[in-house]
């Protein structure tokens, strides 16, 4: 039987302070990032998607690392390497298959020079196509399809798919444009719902997941103060430099920055945008727990030394795997 290699996951809802706590455990564990944010992602799309701070003349650019050839460079972030953020511009297509294909390259190369891989994020369905190993259909995006599909409304996209795949719309995030366009897009093209394309293969790591989970009152605390930080931060700026560039295209369709239409509108106000994003982040957290809390082989905790035992534990119990 394979000896399988370790992956440490670290999970939880948006503005939890995931990012925080695995750069602590990546330098005790001489570790490295791969994140999972369906978000960051993006190039620009910075300031509204609380990207990991850096300091540009610290920023480490090099050549593919050894054994990854999907990206250009890796961010350097308090030290620790950080892949699969700033990869693509949001006007290209992205989705759950690629991220998979991209971020099992970086976690093998992350294994073969002896470092502990760490995925973090938020995003429940790229986490689960790692930790499960899932397959996904390989349906090439229809741009007519597309084109008429983003002009609709979540709402009308949900009634839709819906109909076409009734067990998948028991998970899908109902209020993620993006993903209702592509499992309509592939349920409309395969003729075939889109979650039952769904395969499980054979397990690619060991793996360890830990899940933040705040109070309600700390979280709401912390998303409050996070969007009033990112407004001071020059966000407003940052949505109208990238319509002017991309349009109100899918990617944008995304909270932090679709609040900002209506105000460039001149039909609300700055502190209503503000209002919303709040709201709509904490809808948003809620939407990711629910995902999250089906999956009973998370450790859930909200303590550094208790997640800093688990993987001590964790990585003595894998023989032959030594980090230098």
């Amino acid at each position: 039987m394979k000896k399988l290699k370790p992956l440490i996951v670290i999970l939880g809802p948006t503005a939890s302070g995931k990012t925080d706590l695995a750069i602590k455990l990546a330098k005790k564990f001489k570790g490295e990032i791969v994140s999972a944010d369906s978000r960051q992602i993006y190039k620009g799309m910075d300031i509204g998607t609380a990207k990991p701070k850096y300091q540009k003349s610290k920023m480490t650019r090099r050549g593919a690392v050894s054994g990854y050839k999907n990206q250009k460079y890796v961010l350097k972030i308090k030290n620790i390497s950080h892949y699969l953020i700033d990869i693509i511009r949001p006007d290209r297509q992205f989705n759950v298959a690629l991220y998979k294909k991209r971020a099992i390259g970086a976690i093998k190369a992350i294994i073969k020079r002896k470092k502990v891989p760490f995925l973090v994020g938020g995003t429940g369905l790229y986490i689960s196509s790692i930790v499960d190993n899932i397959d996904f259909p390989t349906v090439a995006p229809q741009s007519k399809l597309r084109e008429k599909l983003e002009k609709k409304s979540t709402r009308e996209l949900f009634k839709i798919y819906k109909k076409l795949d009734p067990a998948g719309a028991k998970f899908i995030d109902k209020k993620n444009k993006r993903r209702l366009v592509r499992a309509v897009e592939v349920s409309l093209i395969t003729k075939k719902p889109f979650w039952i394309q769904r395969q499980k293969k054979e397990l690619l790591f060991k793996i360890l997941q830990i899940g933040l989970k705040p109070s309600k009152k700390e979280l709401k605390k912390r998303i409050e103060k996070r969007t009033e930080e990112m407004i001071k931060s020059g966000l407003e700026k940052e949505v109208r430099e990238l319509v002017r560039k991309y349009g109100w295209n899918s990617a944008l369709q995304t909270i932090g920055y679709q609040e900002w239409k209506e105000y460039f509108d001149n039909k609300i106000s700055k502190e209503e945008v503000e209002e919303l994003i709040v709201l709509h982040t904490l809808q948003f957290a809620r939407r990711q727990m629910t995902w999250f809390r089906k999956d009973r082989r998370i450790y859930w905790l909200n303590d550094y030394q208790k997640a800093e035992k688990l993987i001590k534990q964790f990585l003595k119990k894998i023989r032959g795997f030594n980090p230098q």
